[in-house]
């Protein structure tokens, strides 16, 4: 392999949904040269972040029924037994949730956690807050899916940040997916909530660093109680 071709191999894909961004984002650097070069190069670094931003890498999924993995590339920043919202329609007991936050500077592609039909898609507009906080799940704007798979129903919900302002699906009701399948995105800095069956161990910690289609959430087919984690 060149060197050329050992380079390119290293650099992600971008996603077709980043074009008008990453187009916007060079036109006003070439403004900004002209204006004042400093300003320049400050826009040149922000559309090679907006190139980053919107990079969709190939991931290596397992695909072992009964496997849950991870909807986002982020940080697992609440695992907790949660009343999930009600379009949802999961019932009106507290279920396992693991929450990943996504930062700015996250992959934002986000991929199906379990293979299944997708029986529910749930659009709620809200408000903008810190994604971080609890509260987002119920206020802040979200957009949720109900996956049916052989072990259960599986909640995936997509919510806004603060500074995100555009949630973006790419499937529909009645869909069948494939675990680590991309079913949307979201701009600019979010959350995912996953909602589990009620029982479901989980097999992350808070804290953790999660890779979409990669890092397993939980695994119905093992007997495991748990793990324990040491953060060095």
């Amino acid at each position: 392999m060149s060197i050329a071709n050992s380079i390119r191999a290293q650099i992600p894909p971008i996603h077709p949904e980043g074009y008008p961004f990453i187009g916007g984002f060079a036109l006003v650097s070439l403004i900004l040269f002209w204006i004042w070069t400093p300003l320049g190069w400050i826009g040149a670094g922000l559309t090679v972040w907006c190139a980053l931003f919107f990079r969709d890498p190939v991931r290596v999924t397992p695909v072992r029924d009964g496997i849950v993995v991870s909807p986002a590339d982020g940080r697992v920043s609440m695992i907790a037994q949660v009343l999930p919202p009600a379009e949802l329609g999961l019932g009106d007991r507290p279920l396992p949730r693991v929450s990943i936050f996504m930062s700015v500077f996250n992959c934002h592609v986000n991929r199906s956690p379990v293979a299944g039909r997708i029986d529910r898609i749930a659009y709620r507009p809200g408000t903008f807050i810190n994604a971080e906080l609890d509260k987002a799940s119920e206020d802040n704007e979200r957009n949720s899916l109900v996956i049916s798979t052989t072990n259960g129903r599986i909640g995936v919900v997509q919510i806004a940040g603060l500074v995100a302002r555009r949630i973006v699906s790419f499937v529909r009701e009645g869909q069948s997916i494939g675990a680590g399948e991309r079913f949307g995105l979201i701009r600019f800095g979010s959350r995912l909530d996953v909602y589990l069956p009620e029982g479901t161990r989980s097999l992350v910690s808070e804290g953790q660093t999660a890779v979409a289609g990669e890092t397993i959430l939980a695994d119905f087919g093992s007997s495991e109680q748990g793990r324990t984690f040491r953060a060095d």
